[in-house]
């Protein structure tokens, strides 16, 4: 019943969009594509190594698509995303009783110094943590209908995007996107950041994990467009939140750039022999959560990688969509 009520919702929204694509045409950037500088070979090994790669004209979303567009869709639709559901026992029999409850990672910022090698020191599954309760049962988003949507796997930002009209980008996409046409710079604003003259984007300030003294001005995520955009127009292409892009993450490897969702086809025949290929999606732009000491992500060319069935408090997504030619 649920699966038919989606179905002819996502018509319906599909309709709607149409006939309202004048008025929503404002939250989209139109690109003209082109051949850029991917990649980095000055900071982490899975940005490298740099090479020109050719994009086609897309439209992409100005914004991280956020709690309000998301409960929107939802409420369309009556879909449940991932981090709602409890895993089967059957499936999942090496998993402890705890990992088998409807929930997702949640960021614990830990009281004092900690060993940056381990992760799990600051993050932790929650049970009943959902894109309504980011942080677990007693958070919410209340107030928060322009702050980006988080908890959300890659399936369900592309469950989003479909009924949307549009799709993820691809990774080499969303780079040409957050390049803003400043070919090999380091940022998305050019080179160099001197946050005296101004903060441009959402980052950790202080001693991660355990100080951020929030001198941007936020400590989690902020209002989607609360820094200066790009030179395309685009916001939060550096912070905030990581962002899905549908490009499948290969272990060794920098991003093939493909435009098929579901990777190339020896990645695809490599998954099934091999369940730590294909496992995880690409996610881009870092998060509030990199601070320069620890994760200097929030640049076009980071990366990293995030499973597919499992969402964090600081991950989130946008859309894009082809142009009529494409």
């Amino acid at each position: 019943m649920k699966t038919r009520r989606y179905i002819a919702a996502a018509a319906t929204g599909a309709i709607l969009l149409a006939a309202s694509a004048r008025a929503d045409s404002s939250a989209f950037v139109a690109l003209e594509g082109g051949t850029f500088t991917m990649g980095s070979n000055d900071h982490y090994r899975e940005e490298a190594t740099e090479r020109e790669v050719t994009v086609s004209p897309f439209l992409i979303k100005k914004t991280e698509v956020t709690n309000a567009e998301f409960r929107a869709f939802v409420e369309a639709t009556g879909y449940v995303t991932t981090a709602e559901r409890d895993l089967d026992p059957n499936e999942n029999p090496n998993l402890p009783e705890e990992l088998l409850r409807a929930g997702s990672m949640v960021f614990a910022q830990p009281p004092g110094k900690v060993d940056l090698s381990d992760f799990r020191v600051w993050w932790r599954y929650v049970p009943g943590a959902n894109w309504r309760q980011p942080e677990g049962p007693g958070s919410s988003i209340d107030g928060k209908d322009d702050h980006p949507v988080v908890q959300i796997s890659p399936q369900d930002a592309r469950a989003y995007a479909e009924w949307a009209g549009g799709r993820l980008p691809t990774e080499a996409e969303w780079e040409f996107a957050a390049r803003g046409g400043f070919d090999g710079a380091e940022y998305t604003w050019g080179d160099g950041y001197d946050p005296s003259q101004g903060w441009k984007a959402n980052t950790w300030q202080g001693l991660f994990p355990s100080v951020d003294t929030k001198e941007d001005g936020h400590h989690g995520s902020a209002p989607v467009g609360s820094y200066p955009p790009n030179a395309y127009g685009l916001y939060d292409m550096a912070g905030n939140v990581w962002e899905h892009v549908s490009d499948w993450w290969v272990p060794g490897h920098p991003s093939p750039a493909s435009t098929d969702p579901d990777g190339p086809p020896e990645i695809l025949a490599a998954s099934f022999s091999h369940p730590d290929v294909g496992a995880m999606n690409v996610v881009k732009g870092g998060s509030w959560l990199c601070a320069p000491s620890y994760c200097l992500r929030y640049r076009p060319a980071a990366r990293q990688n995030a499973e597919r069935s499992l969402g964090t408090n600081h991950i989130g997504f946008r859309i894009v969509r082809d142009t009529p030619e494409h």
